[in-house]
């Protein structure tokens, strides 16, 4: 009752104020105020203030945030758990699959085959005028075998 009483009071107070500013021939503004005045107003009209009032002093509306606050937690919590571990239960059985086919014990890196890894390319012969200035790339560019 109080809460629907000062919204009233609000809405009043504020289209007094859109009144005096529209007297001073600034509409626009006026216009702007009487909106954000008739927000409170229309708020008590469709009930909502009385729900949020009704809402705001219920024990079991207290109890069930406190319900969804713990469900959004443990859904969060598994959420983190579920990234760190890398997915589902098959998910990281595949993984572990997949890797321990793909790496030899002994090597450094993958080996995939001889079909998947790309044929080497031929170095590209140094232009005439271009001399020193790329003669450390092409050395970089050999020892990597581009």
């Amino acid at each position: 009752m109080i809460a629907e009483t000062v919204c009233s009071a609000a809405a009043a107070a504020g289209l007094g104020v859109a009144a005096v500013t529209a007297y001073r021939k600034r509409f626009l503004a006026a216009a702007r105020l009487a909106a954000y005045s008739l927000v409170p107003l229309g708020l008590v009209m469709t009930g909502v203030v009385e729900w949020v009032a009704d809402t705001a002093f219920s024990p079991t509306a207290w109890a069930g945030f406190g319900v969804l606050g713990v469900s959004w937690l443990l859904f969060m919590s598994t959420r983190a758990v579920e990234r760190r571990r890398g997915g589902t239960r098959k998910e990281r059985k595949a993984t572990r699959a997949a890797r321990s086919e793909a790496i030899a014990p002994a090597a450094s890196a993958p080996s995939l085959g001889q079909a998947s890894r790309p044929a080497p390319r031929p170095a590209a012969a140094p232009r005439a005028g271009a001399g020193d200035d790329f003669s450390d790339i092409e050395a970089i560019l050999k020892k990597h075998g581009i």
